[in-house]
């Protein structure tokens, strides 16, 4: 069996596991779930292994429960009556560290399925960031940034390099593979989701209408596109009016489909109080939980994504989103976007539990760019209001260039390749 590779995100999980009875590890189909899971559990049941599990999971649930402490239950969605079966054990056994529940699905809402408040707690897994992967030095951690800290550091991947990484993606299986044998899994990946996944969730979709939303949304990677707009971009015809596309309706229901298998994920818009009354705009961006399906989605390779440096500036934000939101996870803090009716537009937020939050703007690299960016930064700072300005920690340009550096005026100019979480 090959050797495990660390995530930032075990150190929750094992946190988790000294406070609730059970925890949930929740993500994309081959993030690694099971995996993460083996690492923390004493024992183990993968309900995918024979159809008869799932038989005797819901006639009989509690004998699957039935093992060392943590037990992992893989899969569990294919039998949502064990959740109601884990929570009465964790009520009758008292302790914490019970059990562990991977699932690639969000099951559809059921009346009969009780809350799992104060006894479940959910972790997310997102794919490996650089900084697991081995691509980035870690030498510039979100914590410092956090923490008022200047940066210093020189190395890392190249441009070209980066377009290797984002048609790669960080997928576990994938990180050691070369970009050739990803881009067929990932290729395979997509249509698996449509015609497989999706199907077998209960989400009642049509294959090729979702496969033709998914390059309409992988066209337009980080940015607030409405759900409208993807419909008209999606170019298939509505049977029901066949000259308005795909209807906001159904996209709205095709990418809740996958947002419940967590193949695509918003990054909502920041609201905070300004000094001014400029409005704030509130639709959110879209991201696929990694860059490397929005490049499969559009067939695009490397060498494509280097001849068009616009999508490939778009899935780098979106890879730097990807990375952000693991280290952002791992501080107690959620990833947003800022924009205002002024024009003023701020890639990336990061805000912590406590209120403080850190501003970040991506470029692929250039002065002009980076002093522009600068800029927009410090006008952010100007605009929020006095108490939002004291929660201010750090404002900063990420960029794929090698150098790592915090201005005379204070802004960090960050290669993605040098970022880590703490």
């Amino acid at each position: 069996m090959p050797a495990y590779l660390p995530r930032i995100v075990d150190r929750a999980i094992a946190e988790a596991l000294k406070s609730f009875g059970a925890v949930i590890l929740q993500g994309p189909r081959a993030v690694g779930k099971t995996t993460s899971g083996l690492h923390a559990a004493a024992s183990s049941v993968r309900l995918d292994a024979s159809p008869e599990l799932i038989t005797l999971a819901t006639i009989s649930p509690e004998t699957l429960l039935e093992g060392a402490i943590p037990r992992l239950i893989d899969e569990w969605q294919l039998a949502p009556a064990l959740w109601n079966a884990v929570r009465h054990e964790v009520d009758l056994r008292g302790g914490p560290g019970q059990f562990i529940l991977t699932g690639s699905a969000t099951p559809a809402d059921d009346h009969t399925r009780h809350s799992g408040a104060g006894r479940f707690r959910r972790i997310t897994l997102r794919p490996m960031t650089l900084a697991e992967s081995g691509d980035s030095a870690g030498t510039v951690s979100l914590d410092a940034l956090f923490g008022g800290k200047s940066v210093a550091a020189l190395g890392g991947p190249t441009v070209p390099q980066y377009a290797k990484l984002i048609a790669r993606g960080g997928w576990p299986s994938l990180v050691r593979q070369s970009t050739r044998s990803a881009r067929g899994y990932l290729t395979s990946y997509l249509e698996d989701i449509a015609r497989v996944d999706l199907p077998a969730s209960e989400l009642v979709v049509d294959p090729v209408r979702m496969l033709a939303l998914m390059r309409a949304l992988a066209r337009n990677v980080a940015t607030e596109i409405s759900a409208a707009q993807l419909g008209v971009e999606a170019e298939i015809e509505e049977r029901s009016d066949p000259a308005k596309g795909i209807s906001a309706r159904s996209v709205r229901k095709y990418l809740d489909a996958l947002s419940r298998v967590f193949v695509v994920e918003e990054q909502p818009a920041w609201a905070p109080h300004l000094r001014s009354r400029v409005r704030l705009r509130v639709k959110p961006k879209w991201h696929f939980v990694d860059p490397s399906l929005a490049a499969a989605a559009l067939g695009a390779g490397p060498e494509n994504l280097m001849a068009d440096l616009n999508t490939l500036g778009l899935l780098f934000e979106s890879l730097c989103v990807r990375d952000l939101r693991v280290y952002a996870d791992a501080l107690g803090g959620s990833v947003y976007h800022y924009r205002d009716d002024s024009g003023l537009e701020i890639d990336i937020i990061v805000e912590l539990n406590d209120g403080t939050w850190s501003a970040f703007e991506v470029k692929l690299g250039g002065e002009a760019h980076i002093e522009s960016a600068a800029s927009n930064l410090k006008k952010l700072q100007g605009k929020v209001s006095a108490r939002r300005a004291e929660q201010l920690r750090s404002l900063n340009v990420i960029t794929a260039g090698k150098v790592s550096l915090t201005r005379p005026d204070g802004v960090n100019v960050v290669a993605l390749g040098h970022l880590t979480a703490s």
